[in-house]
């Protein structure tokens, strides 16, 4: 829990610094946040390093998101159903 706990704090952390810098065009930054990380992929990332431990297959989950998550609550094993 303590692993996940980290990792998800390291994200917010990340995508709040890039996100919090202050340029001259508006335009592209407000383009940026709202285009950002979402929840999905936050939760896709966190449940693929549960089950995997592997960075590559957790970015490539990432970009998929919430189809990434859906699948893991269908095919769940009985250990991961706490």
């Amino acid at each position: 829990m303590n692993k996940i706990y980290t990792l998800f704090l390291l994200i917010l952390f990340t995508s709040i610094e890039c996100y919090s810098q202050q340029n001259g065009n508006n335009g592209i930054r407000n383009t940026a946040i709202s285009s950002g990380i979402g929840l999905g992929s936050v939760l896709a990332v966190v449940v693929s390093w549960e089950r995997n431990k592997s960075v590559l297959l957790a970015f490539l989950h990432g970009i998929f998101s919430w189809l990434y998550v859906l699948y893991f609550v269908i095919t769940r094993k009985p250990e991961e159903r706490k």
